[in-house]
């Protein structure tokens, strides 16, 4: 049986960008070129893989059914073929997802596209949002490089601790708080806000202030630290949350800091990917880069 393992190239790329033109332009062929490869991946399968709706064009069932493993496939070959070669970055043409917090991604996510960029002109960043719970995708390969707060346990993950952040309380100017020294009680009768993907009302910090019999009055929930903090600065509500992480957004809003009445842990932050890119030059670069976009943020 022939087998052109060019085509595992070209369906990876199809399926990334979902459209021939966007397929072509990232390996540097024709559209032309690029539909003919996807008519042979289409008899070479049996499937249709792409299917036009409207303007766009959508993976079929079976495409998604494999998408992760091809990705794989694809990258292991990568590796298989570069892993003694020192990668030139000048050249480096690839695709890198990367997934993190959203306070993180608004704090390092312009340092760090402005060092590839400046480096690696040819290397592109998918910066997703974080997700509520699991990686499953770092195992799937569908994810290049993710942040936590926890050191992660599964087996064939990676980690490297960059740092650790504290938590603070963020008011806009002239808030009640501000006046006079923040005890616990205050802080406590104060209406707040928490930051959840998930919405919740509760987290550690009122299980501290139950230990001192004190109950906050958390109202409302925002979705990302963006939404959280500009609603602490049109409204009296109070937020809690990391300090370096958020330090510049504050800023920039103009937000007081006050110190957290409520002994609470360090947060650790970790950047975490899958052991398949230990050997990978260009990933490892990747992680040198997004390590020290993400130390700086604890810079005295």
């Amino acid at each position: 049986m022939q087998l052109d393992l060019n085509l595992l190239t070209a369906l990876d790329a199809l399926l990334e960008e979902g459209s021939v033109a966007g397929a072509a332009a990232r390996l540097h062929v024709t559209p032309p070129a690029m539909s003919r490869s996807l008519g042979r991946i289409r008899k070479a399968t049996g499937d249709q893989i792409l299917v036009r709706t409207g303007r766009s064009m959508v993976p079929t069932a079976h495409a998604l059914a494999i998408r992760a493993q091809v990705h794989d496939l694809v990258q292991q070959a990568q590796l298989l073929l570069s892993a003694e070669q020192d990668v030139d970055l000048t050249t480096l043409e690839r695709v890198f997802t990367v997934r993190w917090h959203d306070a993180l991604t608004a704090a390092c996510g312009p340092a760090l596209i402005a060092a590839v960029h400046r480096q690696a002109p040819g290397v592109r960043l998918r910066l997703l949002a974080e997700p509520g719970s699991g990686t499953p995708e770092l195992h799937r390969g569908e994810i290049d490089l993710e942040s936590s707060s926890t050191r992660p346990a599964l087996p064939g993950i990676r980690s490297r601790l960059v740092g650790e952040d504290k938590l603070v309380v963020a008011v806009r100017a002239g808030h009640p708080l501000t006046e006079g020294s923040m005890s616990a009680g205050r802080y406590a009768a104060a209406e707040h806000i928490a930051v959840s993907r998930r919405g919740r009302l509760h987290d550690p910090v009122d299980d501290a202030l139950a230990v001192q019999g004190l109950e906050r009055r958390v109202v409302a929930a925002g979705l990302t630290v963006t939404t959280a903090l500009q609603l602490a600065l049109q409204s009296d509500l109070v937020v809690t949350l990391a300090d370096a992480v958020t330090r510049a957004a504050r800023d920039r809003l103009g937000l007081l800091t006050l110190p957290l009445p409520v002994q609470m842990p360090a947060i650790p932050l970790h950047l975490v990917w899958h052991q398949r890119y230990d050997n990978d030059h260009a990933h490892t670069w990747l992680r040198e880069q997004a390590g020290r976009t993400a130390q700086a943020l604890f810079q005295p």
